[in-house]
């Protein structure tokens, strides 16, 4: 078995790179029309939780856009196919924050486009689960099976494929089983876990040993980051890292860096890490709001510029780093709660 060191080495992955100072912007950002608002989901009406709970389950019914990717089988498995697809991209690289704020602002736009959602968009505050000490996480209201995502996995409703390959960074004790209850309890994806191809149900093994990683004081160190580059690279250390903690704390396909989208959770715990970037970037928007470096692969030395190009197939058009940076400016428009 793979240990937790182990496991945190794999997920940070991160390659060697130079300090950049920020970039100045250049160039008109769009205007938006109105700006959407972020909320903590236990903040939610119950009219909108539900709401946004039935928009979901509306993009796992519709069609996929693009025929052309015959893997996908609904809307919603096309943008788990984009994570895929671009794992090893858009990881550990100078962009990961600005390439998945864009996905969920396009996660956010098909919800209401396509599934007539209009509440507010939802994050996962998880410090406020982790500061909890008294409550087990399994009891946080995001895993509540009436107003929540369903709890945890169920112990022997799910065996883990094997990989022939060996490229899906599959940790089989995570896989504790399928979730039981909730409103996505008999759903079935057809992606993952990893880069294999099966139909499967959702998988969590919520686990209490990431609780650390969430807790209000090791968040309040990242935000205490000086330049851009201490941030991405704290938010992926090696043992306290909040990425991959909101990750490891819902465990099953959720620990999975390709398929991790098979859960619909990714999208509220991306934006509760994209809303602590917003924070940082609210502190000094002078000097932070363009800042950005790291490199533009894994491991590589060209670094990031603003006017990196940013892709999304088969959910949107190809866009900038620079576009993604304003929260305030198109294409994003939005800001969140707190």
């Amino acid at each position: 078995m793979l240990s937790l060191r182990g496991l945190l080495t794999s997920l940070a992955c991160i390659g060697f790179v130079t300090g950049v100072a920020a970039a100045p912007p250049s160039g008109k950002a769009g205007t938006c029309s109105e700006l959407r608002l972020f909320k903590e989901w236990r903040d939610l009406s119950k009219e909108n939780q539900q709401g946004y709970i039935q928009a979901v389950l509306c993009l796992m019914k519709l069609p996929p856009q693009d025929k052309s990717r015959p893997d996908p089988k609904s809307r919603f498995e096309e943008f788990q196919a984009t994570h895929i697809y671009l794992t090893d991209r858009v990881h550990s690289v100078g962009h990961f924050l600005p390439w998945h704020r864009h996905l969920g602002t396009l996660y956010a736009n098909a919800l209401r486009d396509e599934c007539g959602y209009k509440g507010p968009i939802a994050f996962w505050d998880w410090s406020r689960d982790a500061d909890n000490r008294a409550v087990p996480l399994k009891n946080s209201p995001i895993f509540d099976p009436v107003s929540g995502f369903g709890g945890d996995g169920v112990p022997g409703t799910y065996t883990l494929p094997p990989d022939p390959v060996g490229d899906s960074a599959l940790f089989p004790w995570t896989f504790r089983g399928c979730v039981g209850d909730g409103p996505f309890k008999d759903i079935k994806v057809h992606l993952g876990p990893g880069k294999l191809l099966t139909e499967h149900c959702i998988v969590r093994g919520i686990d209490e040993s990431w609780r650390r990683t969430a807790l209000t004081p090791n968040v309040q160190r990242v935000l205490e980051s000086k330049t851009y580059e201490d941030f991405r690279l704290i938010i992926d250390e090696f043992m306290n890292p909040i990425h991959g903690g909101g990750h490891g704390i819902v465990g099953g396909e959720m620990l999975n860096i390709y398929s991790a989208a098979a859960d619909p959770i990714f999208y509220l715990h991306h934006a509760n890490l994209d809303r602590i970037w917003w924070k940082w970037q609210e502190a000094d928007p002078a000097k932070r709001l363009y800042q950005i470096s790291g490199p533009t692969t894994q491991r590589g030395t060209d670094q990031i510029t603003l006017d990196f190009v940013l892709d999304f197939p088969a959910l949107g058009p190809n866009i900038t780093v620079r576009d993604t940076m304003d929260s305030r400016s198109a294409p994003e428009c939005f800001v969140y709660d707190y």
